[in-house]
């Protein structure tokens, strides 16, 4: 078990451990839940208690949720950060955490009052693993179904057994994944425009990323060179794909009155 913790990669397992250790810690009254969870006043107050923008996105629920949650960041996370085409490395992917966090701060405290994000983390990473995996058949418990509509059956099932409440909070992570999405994949494909979600240079070296190779994209088993032509590749499935279908099949344009 210890070797496939630490074959993991890096930030996926880095917020699996910190996870489960403080969910165990709080839900065993040996560290008091109102020191963990998100609370501005504390957070702005000279010293800040900075921990708490980790601890509010790394605390689980009680009970079962306690081995559920852990389970599902390690799921999830583990599968982007190794295979998405979204990442190219441990770094991109820990700016994906980053960017999605402030975006559920922002929504789930800002608009919904929340101190508790880890359920919205979770959903963004099951949203950005529908999207990658679009088209796939995924198993939930004893029911198979697309991997798209894993995320609104997870909602539906946080309806069925928390409350309507719980469901709204969690799903802040939907729209903080799609606009990640959106910004990274959408725009500057199809839009014409600039991704300015990028990955800081320091990261990139961090965690092994040759930067100085050309539309190169490090991944656990070697390095694949993109030709300095060729756009970046969109998702293998969705929107993206549609549009580029579409596209892609038509021949070389020509400019009208010319020869």
């Amino acid at each position: 078990m210890l070797d496939a913790f630490w074959a993991a990669p890096p930030v996926s397992r880095t917020i699996t451990a910190i996870t489960f250790v403080e969910s165990v810690l709080v839900h065993t009254n040996l560290v008091e839940m109102r020191r963990v969870v998100w609370f501005w006043p504390f957070v702005s107050k000279f010293p800040p208690e900075l921990w708490r923008l980790v601890t509010a996105f790394t605390l689980s629920g009680p009970q079962v949720g306690i081995l559920l949650d852990p389970y599902n960041l390690w799921t999830y996370g583990t599968a982007l950060e190794n295979d998405s085409p979204r990442f190219n490395n441990s770094g991109d992917f820990l700016v994906y955490i980053l960017f999605v966090g402030s975006v559920i701060l922002g929504l789930g405290w800002g608009v919904l009052g929340a101190f508790r994000f880890t359920p919205a983390l979770i959903l963004a990473l099951m949203y950005t693993y529908s999207q990658v995996n679009r088209g796939k058949k995924i198993k939930f418990f004893v029911v198979s179904f697309d991997a798209k509509y894993l995320p609104y059956v997870t909602l539906f099932l946080t309806w069925i057994l928390e409350s309507p409440q719980a469901m709204i909070l969690q799903a802040v992570g939907i729209p903080a994944a799609h606009l990640y999405d959106f910004l990274t994949l959408l725009w500057p494909t199809f839009g014409g425009g600039k991704n300015i979600v990028q990955t800081p240079s320091f990261l990139a070296r961090w965690f092994g990323s040759d930067r100085s190779v050309p539309h190169s994209i490090t991944k656990r088993y070697g390095t694949a060179i993109r030709p300095v032509d060729q756009p970046p590749r969109a998702s293998s499935s969705g929107f993206g794909s549609s549009l580029s279908g579409i596209w892609g099949n038509r021949g070389q344009g020509r400019r009208l009155g010319g020869d």
